[in-house]
């Protein structure tokens, strides 16, 4: 029988570099220029976010190294809790916490096709497409899929190079200060830096996508840590360059006034109409990279909890790749039914769970060294216990400022929570597959 393929250290980190660069650093500034005129003060909401991530994925290399499955937040709730957490954790990954992103992407893409084509309907028509041609591509070889992916990547990371080498060398700029200016304190004790926050963290969401892959890595205890950081800090380094870019391309009042269009109206001021065209179509095949990693990681939890549980088992199913076709088809159904929706609306109600789950992973570091302080570890984070410490403090903070400034999108996500509870308790009698 022949050996399976095993994702190298490069595909992993690309794929962590494909989950986070997508959206969120695309629209992101937009929302956050009206309420935080200061480029010191966005400046530092994004190394921020940079540095809650790095301490998050050194929690997660620790525990995916030691726990090497695939299913991201199920199986590691699992592990250092109870099986209800792990379930839930399953459920928001396999409903939304994957869907949410894929959605918010491709409605993204949409719209650069629709500012791009002129025409509403070629918009909607080709983010069906895509959305149905990645379903398509990962049902079929891991090796094609792994091809894809790489690909496509750097592809958008040289488009972003592009962008930040033409925006930082022009020698026409915006007024902009990136050191710390009278009135950046008022700025950041303001509640609306806790909420653009939330934003920054959706851009850097993905930095832990690696866990959910997992039991498909050549060496997981080695390549899974190595993974997490190169992706982001590489990541990081990217996003406070790219977002520096724009901030000297436009006025802090236009890029408030063009919300999720910020890239595509920077494009245009730095490289002119025409170039401007041909950036905005660089831009949006960019998000194929984004929209075909999560249609990678997804679907993996969705097989793990199959795997575990009767009621899912159709889900562990593969195809004669080894690919969990039906986890796959059924999260691009997912996706096609929330096009209808504004990205930041899908932003606001995916986050909070996200950052629930993340933050109880990370916490898991602290519990399974009390109760399983014998076991191996080939990983041991970095910082313990400033790190994760921090990342649990600022994830609180962000999420109590969310639920304020957001009261709606958060009650979807406890309904979404509560849902798959009612759902743990109706079928528990028949839950474990052994």
């Amino acid at each position: 029988m022949a050996k399976p393929h095993r994702i190298s250290l490069p595909t992993a980190t690309a794929i962590v570099v494909a989950n986070m660069v997508g959206t969120g650093v695309f629209v992101s500034l937009g929302f956050q220029a009206g309420d935080l005129p200061s480029g010191f003060v966005i400046v530092l909401l994004w190394l921020l976010g940079g540095l809650l991530s790095f301490c998050g994925a050194v929690s997660y290399a620790e525990l995916g190294a030691m726990l090497p499955r695939s299913g991201g937040e199920y199986h590691l709730l699992r592990e250092a809790y109870h099986p209800l957490l792990g379930f839930l954790g399953g459920w928001v990954s396999s409903t939304v916490g994957f869907a949410v992103p894929v959605a918010a992407a491709t409605v993204a893409f949409e719209g650069y096709v629709i500012q791009l084509s002129g025409q509403e309907a070629w918009g909607r028509w080709a983010a069906y497409a895509v959305v149905a041609a990645i379903t398509a591509i990962h049902c079929g070889n891991l090796r094609h899929t792994e091809r894809f992916q790489v690909a496509f990547t750097l592809g958008k990371v040289m488009l972003i190079v592009i962008l930040i080498v033409a925006g930082l060398s022009t020698s026409q700029s915006q007024p902009i200060h990136f050191l710390p200016q009278a009135g950046d304190g008022a700025l950041i004790a303001k509640p609306a830096f806790a909420v653009s926050l939330v934003f920054v963290m959706y851009a850097y969401a993905g930095w832990n996508a690696a866990a959910y892959i997992v039991g498909e890595l050549d060496r997981p205890q080695r390549t899974l840590p190595l993974a997490l950081f190169l992706g982001t800090g590489f990541v990081t380094l990217l996003y406070v360059l790219l977002n520096a870019t724009f901030l000297r391309a436009l006025p802090l009042t236009e890029i408030s006034q063009s919300g999720s269009d910020v890239a595509l109206v920077a494009s245009r001021k730095i490289f002119g109409e025409r170039g401007g065209f041909l950036m905005g179509c660089f831009i949006a095949f960019g998000l194929i990279s984004t929209i075909s990693s999560m249609t990678w990681a997804g679907p993996r939890v969705t097989q793990t909890m199959g795997e575990d549980f009767r009621p899912f088992r159709i889900f562990a199913r593969v195809n004669r790749h080894g690919m969990p076709w039906i986890a796959i088809l059924t999260q691009g159904i997912i996706v096609a039914g929330l096009l209808s929706y504004r990205v930041d609306t899908l932003i606001y109600y995916i986050q909070g769970l996200l950052n629930l789950s993340s933050a109880l992973v990370v916490a898991g570091v602290f519990v399974l060294r009390l109760h399983r302080p014998d076991a191996h570890r080939p990983y041991r984070a970095w910082g313990y216990p400033i790190t994760p410490l921090l990342f649990l403090v600022a994830t609180l903070w962000i999420m109590v400022f969310q639920v304020r400034s957001h009261p709606m999108e958060s009650l979807l996500g406890l309904i979404t929570l509560a849902i798959g509870w009612l759902l743990w308790n109706l079928e528990r009698p028949r839950l474990p597959v052994t």
